[in-house]
């Protein structure tokens, strides 16, 4: 059994996927081939916003927003704990302070009381600027934008929202994507909507940031390749690469995105009287990265995953440690926020086995040993 299927998905797609990847060859357009602008275009209708800049991966995407916006040394970025590193490290790498915010049990997403808190503690301690903050769409879900956006608007911060796990995940129709000032996904293959190798992508609605960002992808570029008006990086998304999300985006929208979210209703279906199954908020829609369950305890969790594992079948631990507890930041001069559903939800987290085109059969037999291993 596979974890995120990604053989099964190439099989169903390969002879679309062969083509368009033999057409980049024989044009021998590697890089910045048409492919590239027409997925960024395609990529941005369907977001909603003015703008989608294409790069080489989620975490360069992160880096090239925080520097369009100038964040560096004495700014305080508050970011949540429960969440990939690369949310926090960009912050970091730019020379300015991540601030860890704690999370909602229910969605695993940034808590807004949290979020408030944080903030209103580095105004009153008064060694960093508080300049914006980073919310994740952790899983597939989009954050709780409703009471993110009046906190950040309060108090005049910028938002940049990391969608690396959200893409396709929706409140009331409004897509990822589109709820920051800026925006960012991942295109690491096993994401919602992933490629073969890395890419990443940015989106925003305003000119000035876009037209920096992509100066900034390409060292600094300005009228042309050799014109270089500022230090910058080299992140481009491959021609290759495009092409084949090109086929998959298709795909994702079609049926993929429908069809994983099948898949995810019923594991609530199935284990929902057994063990904390993850919650989606009214008008929420997730794009299902993970599929993530809650054990009681991390004897429990580390028991249902050894007998997953004894039967052949995949799980993974999203997170084991909270951003605070990584030692790259152990001696960062941290902020003091209360953390602990962070630090009670890395000993219980568990994802499952999860993607588009995974059978009933198989969902059956994770189920069988998660409830018989709880029930013990």
């Amino acid at each position: 059994m596979q974890f995120r299927d990604l053989k099964k998905q190439y099989e169903v797609l390969r002879n679309r996927i062969d083509p368009a990847v033999t057409r980049v060859m024989t044009d021998s357009n590697y890089i910045s081939g048409r492919q590239v602008s027409e997925l960024e275009e395609a990529l941005a209708e369907y977001v909603g916003v003015k703008h989608c800049i294409t790069c080489a991966n989620g975490t360069d995407a992160l880096s090239l927003a925080l520097e369009a916006w100038n964040i560096g040394p004495g700014d305080a970025v508050f970011v949540p704990d429960f969440t990939f590193f690369a949310s926090g490290e960009t912050v970091a790498f730019e020379g300015a302070t991540p601030i860890f915010v704690d999370i909602l049990e229910d969605t695993f997403n940034m808590n807004p009381e949290s979020l408030k808190k944080a903030i209103a503690t580095v105004k009153a301690e008064g060694k960093l600027t508080p300049k914006a903050v980073v919310t994740v769409d952790l899983f597939g879900q989009p954050a709780d934008y409703d009471k993110i956006l009046p906190i950040v608007k309060e108090n005049n911060l910028l938002l940049l929202e990391d969608g690396a796990q959200g893409f396709g995940g929706d409140i009331r129709g409004k897509r990822a994507c589109s709820f920051g000032d800026i925006a960012t996904t991942s295109f690491f293959p096993a994401k919602p909507l992933g490629c073969y190798g890395d890419g990443g992508a940015i989106f925003t609605n305003n000119d000035e940031w876009a037209a920096l960002i992509k100066s900034l992808r390409i060292h600094g570029k300005g009228e042309d390749k050799y014109d270089n008006v500022r230090i910058g990086m080299n992140s481009r998304l491959d021609t290759i690469q495009a092409a084949v999300l090109q086929v998959k985006f298709e795909a994702f929208k079609k049926y993929e995105l429908a069809d994983v979210n099948k898949v995810a209703k019923r594991y609530d279906e199935l284990l929902g009287d057994f063990v904390k199954t993850p919650t989606v908020l009214t008008g929420f829609l997730s794009s299902w990265a993970q599929y993530s369950i809650l054990l009681k305890d991390k004897a429990e969790r580390d028991l249902v995953q050894a007998r997953l594992k004894e039967e052949g079948i995949p799980s993974m631990i999203y997170y084991p440690k909270g951003m605070h507890s990584q030692k790259a930041f152990a001696e960062l001069d941290c902020v003091k926020v209360d953390l602990s559903v962070t630090e009670g939800i890395c000993d219980r987290v568990l994802a499952l086995p999860l993607h588009p085109y995974m059978t009933e059969s198989d969902q059956d037999k994770v189920v069988d040993v998660i409830k018989r291993t709880v029930k013990m």
